[in-house]
């Protein structure tokens, strides 16, 4: 125990007023982020041996946690590939949407964890849904036996490109957006976008938020593919039926994915506090639980980043031309520029300095510059952000009002 350098010589120095000990450890962390189609096909064995810390062998059995709305619509299928494969699965279905994401639900899935006699080592649990369901399975797995492992198979945009990529699990608490949760990476994310088929185009719509977040902090060249083939993309549904849609879709996706991998690698725990892909984040998570159910997780943080880019506008960082151009990509991709709940000016103030509280005393607030470029700041006012919704507002019911007459034009 003594034969570390740096241990030995902190425990003698210590010595001269009393025995005390400093301890430091790195903790490494693996995981796998595998892209296959159709995985539930018979003859498709990613899932079987596409993870090399994973593998699963017939005559193994699997605790299967799905949404039940996924269930429903997959469940046969899912469950004829296991018994095809001869694996053996108990399965729970859970809803899973905002309005149940509470501890409640992390307890029926560390009681089914229990009753099925899980081996921690060896059994990982499989979660199959969307963000809110792989974020309370982690949370059970990161708290049962103080880690399980556990395999996210994510069935939304949302899943797919941000939530199913990086390490932290949760669960709302009180109004408090993933107020409990944990940093607990899944041994593997398979990602499978024939899923998203199924999707009505507003969840469409609520991943494409977390790409354009990546492309306006990160990305003119996103940005501008989401320009240009977004609107086409969504109404795909990303499934690529074309040649030049299998190709805008392939793009959109990776790029997104490995630059938010880029970004969370070297920060996983967040140590450093300055993070640009909490972009979308800072007044999003008191919209959205103030306007719960109205808003999706996505709706609520394409709202803060239209919010963010009026402020950047008001700052001189970001140009008229190029805050049109982002509040135009926005309502192509459907997503909503306004939300009510932005007319009372103390809630902007409250979740700034909740932000605040959580940031170790600072804003560290990610602002765009220009399209694809951010900088922090810690210096913005209340007043700025009344002006800043002020602004946002007029712009929204133009745009509205243009679309209204270009409809009644067309009709």
């Amino acid at each position: 125990m003594h034969s570390g350098t740096q241990f030995t010589q902190g425990l003698r120095l210590a010595m001269d007023n009393g025995p005390a000990w400093t301890v430091e450890a790195v903790r490494q962390v693996r995981y796998h982020v595998v892209s296959s189609d159709h995985l539930f096909s018979p003859d498709n064995t990613t899932l079987l041996t596409g993870c090399p810390d994973a593998p699963l062998w017939a005559g193994e059995r699997r605790l299967v946690v799905i949404d039940e709305n996924v269930d429903a619509l997959y469940g046969a299928r899912i469950r004829a590939f296991f018994d095809h494969h001869d694996i053996a699965v108990t399965v729970l279905a859970l809803r899973a949407d905002e309005t149940v994401k509470q501890f409640d639900a992390v307890s029926r899935v560390v009681d089914a964890m229990n009753d099925f006699g899980i081996d921690r080592r060896r059994e990982p649990v499989i979660a199959i849904g969307g963000g809110v369901l792989t974020d309370i399975v982690g949370f059970a797995a990161s708290l049962y036996r103080r880690g399980t492992p556990y395999i996210r198979i994510p069935t939304t945009l949302i899943g797919l490109v941000d939530a199913g990529v990086g390490v932290k699990t949760g669960v709302n608490y009180d109004t408090g957006k993933n107020r409990l949760g944990t940093y607990a990476a899944a041994t593997a994310t398979f990602l499978d976008r024939s899923f998203l088929r199924s999707l009505d185009l507003r969840h469409i719509s609520n991943g494409l938020a977390e790409i354009l977040k990546m492309a306006l902090i990160r990305s003119e060249e996103l940005f501008e593919l989401l320009e240009r083939s977004g609107p086409e993309v969504r109404a795909d549904r990303f499934q690529g039926s074309t040649g030049e849609l299998a190709r805008a879709a392939d793009a959109i996706v990776a790029e997104s994915i490995h630059l938010m991998l880029e970004e969370l690698q070297p920060n996983l725990w967040e140590s450093a506090l300055e993070r640009c892909v909490d972009y979308g984040h800072t007044f999003s998570p008191t919209i959205e639980m103030h306007a719960l159910p109205e808003l999706l997780h996505g709706e609520a943080v394409v709202i803060d980043m239209a919010l963010t880019t009026a402020l950047g506008l008001l700052r001189g960082d970001v140009g008229q031309e190029q805050a049109d151009r982002i509040f135009s990509v926005i309502r192509a991709l459907g997503l909503p520029l306004w939300n009510d709940v932005l007319d009372d000016p103390s809630l902007l103030e409250a979740a700034l300095r909740d932000t605040v509280r959580h940031r170790d005393g600072r804003q560290r607030l990610p602002l765009p510059v220009g399209i694809g470029r951010h900088r922090f700041v810690n210096d913005v006012e209340p007043a700025e952000l009344r002006a800043a919704a002020q602004l946002l507002r007029r712009r929204a019911e133009d745009m509205t009002q243009d679309a209204t007459a270009q409809a009644l034009v067309s009709a």
